[in-house]
């Protein structure tokens, strides 16, 4: 069977990978399932730098196929703040709340109109000799005035996709899994990985 490295220990991003990708013939290995892999510092300026540096890391420790993505969230009116920095917007060991509540005290005072967003997704896909490729997947939306909705995780609450009215983390997982920027680079990258299956079979 095919076998992919998923270059991640966030549990909901695999649980998200493993869902767009079903119906693949792949056999998925995590971060746990190898003993001694060495921190990949992501310190790239843009989220494809890090993905590909992952990606390519990853691969050469573990000798596989690798999947590695960057993601976060950008707002225009702060020049597209957090950007890369999302996941330690608050601090190197923020929690998604603390980055959201940042977030959101660096919004006061905007108006509707002014808090367009957007979630960026770039996933690089590396063997232990070459970088295969890279993809990129964007949703639009704006940042809400408070976090709404228990589901997803990072920033879900505090995004909306104005057709839907609803925060990322109260849509329904499904309809996340077609409209969102991860699923929206996860599809793309599912064309490669089937190029890739039916050439090694």
């Amino acid at each position: 069977m095919f076998e992919l490295v998923l270059a991640t220990n966030n549990k909901n991003k695999i649980k998200e990978i493993k869902q767009i990708l079903k119906g693949l013939q792949i056999k998925f290995y995590t971060l746990e399932d190898f003993e001694n892999i060495e921190n990949v510092v992501e310190d790239g300026s843009t989220f494809e730098e890090n993905a590909v540096k992952k990606a390519r890391e990853i691969a050469i420790q573990t000798g596989k196929l690798t999947l590695a993505d960057d993601s976060g969230i950008e707002v225009y009116v702060l020049n597209n703040e957090p950007g890369v920095r999302s996941s330690r917007y608050a601090g190197e060991n923020a929690t998604d709340m603390e980055n959201m509540v940042k977030l959101l005290d660096r919004m006061k005072g905007f108006p509707p109109e002014r808090r367009g967003a957007r979630f960026v997704c770039v996933i690089a896909l590396a063997d232990k000799e070459n970088l295969i490729g890279t993809v990129t997947g964007s949703c639009e939306g704006i940042v809400l005035n408070e976090p709404r909705g228990g589901g997803g995780f990072g920033y879900d609450p505090v995004f909306a996709k104005l057709e839907y009215g609803k925060s990322f983390a109260e849509l329904d997982l499904q309809v996340k899994n077609r409209i969102s920027h991860r699923a929206n680079a996860i599809e793309k990258t599912r064309l490669i990985l089937e190029r890739l299956i039916n050439r090694e079979s």
